[in-house]
């Protein structure tokens, strides 16, 4: 049985289960504190945790069989991390983004230019560009970031909450829809398709400014895409149906029935079991390493008192040291990446979902 978001109320009034990602081989039992007004998801808390020896080493799964691993094939897709200040805090934020957490500091559009010279230097024939957080329009220098890829032919795509932080940037964004619009995507968050279960998630009165910005996303003529998670207790036609009667309600050009332009994501709770991916496992699930994210997308991220950013193999991951792989695009490109973490299995493999368009 899955939650009961008429029920939840406003976001205080709600069971909490903390995400806390941990370091890796340091994962914690969930911080499950009851609270009135939440009617208990009891497949959640009917869930093994993990098993600690599970994803520990790279070359070996626990029982001894051989990791699987994923060799890149190209970098189609570069991200950015602008940094992981937010506007809210989420329930279930896999990268802990909130107004306080700086872990991931401030990229500059500085920053984002020397990659894009390696790029063009490199000729790693790269498409697509993306910008996540946090929220990005946190940072004060997106907009001078999304020009700078815009500007040199990539296809952009930015994450964002649509909220107040975007809607102060509505200036610069609306030149930069003029100029390079066919180009720009806006992948706007929701995580359900109600407001008692968006605001179960991302807090109370998040779920009018949210419309607000979506809507002055349409208005104005941005490509709009949607980003929620596939809810516990619908099937994903159920979930598309209902996302299509909101969209339609709040005259939003999405078809929800398209997986790149209404993205279901897979719940993600690094702390609860799920099998580990070995070599056998391509042949017995009839997956090809190559659509796996880490062939062939990276992202860069900058630690607060690191010298210089740093790239990364996976947006879920950027605060593992195993999947740092050094402050170059090309050095990053030649080092296989294993699948030693819950990520890996539960959303990426198992899950089959991508964070590019």
């Amino acid at each position: 049985m899955g939650p009961d978001y008429k029920a939840a109320g406003p976001g205080r009034n709600r069971t909490r289960i903390r995400p806390q990602p941990p370091e890796h081989g340091k994962l914690k039992r969930p911080a499950i504190v009851p609270r009135k007004g939440w009617r208990f998801n009891d497949a959640m808390a009917a869930a093994a945790l993990l098993d600690p020896s599970k994803f520990r080493d790279p070359v070996l799964t626990a029982r001894g069989e051989r990791r699987a691993h994923v060799v890149p094939t190209a970098l189609e897709t570069l991200w950015f991390n602008t940094g992981t200040l937010c506007n809210v805090t989420c329930e279930n934020c896999y990268i802990e983004s909130s107004p306080r957490n700086d872990r991931l500091v401030y990229l500059t559009a500085a920053d984002v230019a020397l990659y894009l010279d390696e790029i063009e230097r490199e000729r790693l024939g790269t498409r697509e560009i993306g910008f996540t957080g946090g929220e990005p329009f946190m940072n004060p220098e997106m907009p001078a970031m999304m020009a700078a890829a815009l500007e040199r032919g990539y296809r952009v795509l930015v994450l964002t909450n649509a909220m107040r932080p975007m809607m102060r940037r509505t200036d610069a964004l609306t030149a930069l829809q003029r100029e390079h619009g066919a180009r720009l995507t806006m992948r706007v968050s929701l995580d359900h398709h109600t407001k008692g279960g968006h605001e179960a998630m991302r807090g109370p009165r998040s779920w009018a400014p949210a419309l607000k910005g979506i809507g002055w996303l349409v208005t104005n003529g941005f490509t709009l895409h949607i980003a929620s998670r596939q809810p516990p207790d619908e099937s994903e036609a159920e979930a598309r149906a209902h996302f299509a009667r909101l969209f339609a309600e709040i005259g939003a050009p999405v078809d929800a029935r398209d997986p790149r332009t209404l993205v279901l994501f897979p719940e993600m709770d690094a702390r609860l079991d799920v099998p580990e991916i070995t070599e056998q496992c391509w042949g017995i699930l009839k997956r090809d390493p190559a659509s796996v994210m880490c062939a062939t997308s990276r992202m860069v991220v900058k630690r607060k008192g690191a010298a210089r950013p740093s790239v990364v193999a996976c947006t879920l991951l950027p605060y593992d040291k195993p999947f740092d792989l050094g402050p170059s695009l090309a050095g990053a490109l030649r080092r296989p990446v294993a699948l030693n973490h819950p990520h890996c299995a539960r959303f990426c493999v198992l899950g089959g979902a991508s964070c590019s368009a």
